[in-house]
């Protein structure tokens, strides 16, 4: 690819499944990206007036065996470590200072699926990491959905889905994956004497807008030879769930691509953001790409 190598990926790992498939994929984006591969786990000390001394050294032998564990996972795969940090303290925060010394490009970290839009009250680690990185993150979940067959990527227009867009032209054209840019205007509500044809028509020309951007988007993306198979998919009707619908369409595994505001912005990880509803709805893996 012409694009520079990124420069480090910061796989967390929890030795759970989801951790073993986020290793999968950090080994495969290090080998194919040319990055270099750290590894972190985070251990927790447990406040007590009993044997607090004991139940310390204890739960940091505990979290010593899962990093180790996950180097030689690592290994295994044919990937190599530049670098083993076992941290104490609380996750989200822990694995962003690490992030933010090493200068990570990606964070790399497992999560499950909760499989529907419904279902928003539930927080995690990998959603806190996501919401508030200053790089991106690639959220690994359900079994063997790795690497992607399809890239969708949300684009609104903004600057921060630009981004996003950007960095998964990146990722279709290192696998070998379509591209699926997908647009979405909300609905138009329906006043209770409406014309339902006028309605009609104004939600097509919304479509023949948003289909009309898309394909701006994927003429610029193309530009300089790049090796790219692109679709578009403009949608009337909630993002979220267009994007999602979208990446469970066809055969195979999907990657979703979103863009969301950089840190510090106030709806960075709000319940109605497009990038949260994807995160704790989807299926696939997830890669949520800040704005800066």
């Amino acid at each position: 690819m012409s694009e520079a190598p990124l420069g480090e990926i910061l796989l967390s790992t929890d030795g759970s499944e989801d951790a073993a498939l986020a290793a999968r994929a950090a080994v495969d984006l290090c080998g194919r990206l040319g990055a270099g591969l750290h590894v972190v786990h985070v251990w927790h000390d447990i406040p007590s007036p009993h044997a607090r001394g004991f139940i310390r050294r204890e739960l940091e032998r505990q979290g010593r065996e899962v990093l180790e564990a996950e180097v030689r996972r690592v290994e295994e795969l044919g990937g190599k470590v530049a670098g083993a940090h076992l941290r104490e303290g609380r996750s989200v925060e822990t694995v962003l200072k690490l992030a933010e010394e090493l200068r990570a490009d990606l964070i790399v970290v497992g999560s499950r699926g909760l499989g529907t839009l419904k279902r928003l009250a539930l927080d995690s680690v990998s959603e806190g990491i996501a919401h508030r990185a200053a790089c991106p993150v690639l959220v690994l979940r359900d079994g063997e959905a790795w690497p992607p067959q399809r890239v969708v990527a949300g684009d609104d227009g903004s600057h921060e889905a630009r981004s996003a867009v950007e960095l998964a032209a990146r990722f279709a054209e290192t696998f070998g994956a379509e591209l699926i840019l997908v647009r979405s205007h909300p609905a138009l509500s329906l006043p209770a004497r409406s014309d339902r044809d006028l309605t009609e028509r104004r939600e097509e020309e919304l479509l023949r807008d948003a289909g009309t951007a898309l394909e701006e988007r994927s003429a610029e993306l193309s530009k300089g030879g790049r090796e790219l198979r692109i679709r578009v998919r403009p949608f009337v009707g909630d993002a979220a769930t267009s994007i999602i619908r979208t990446a469970e369409e066809g055969p195979g595994c999907a990657l979703i691509a979103v863009g969301a505001r950089g840190p510090g912005t106030i709806d960075r990880g709000r319940l109605g953001s497009v990038s949260t509803k994807v995160l704790r709805a989807a299926r696939c893996p997830v890669l949520v790409v800040p704005g800066g």
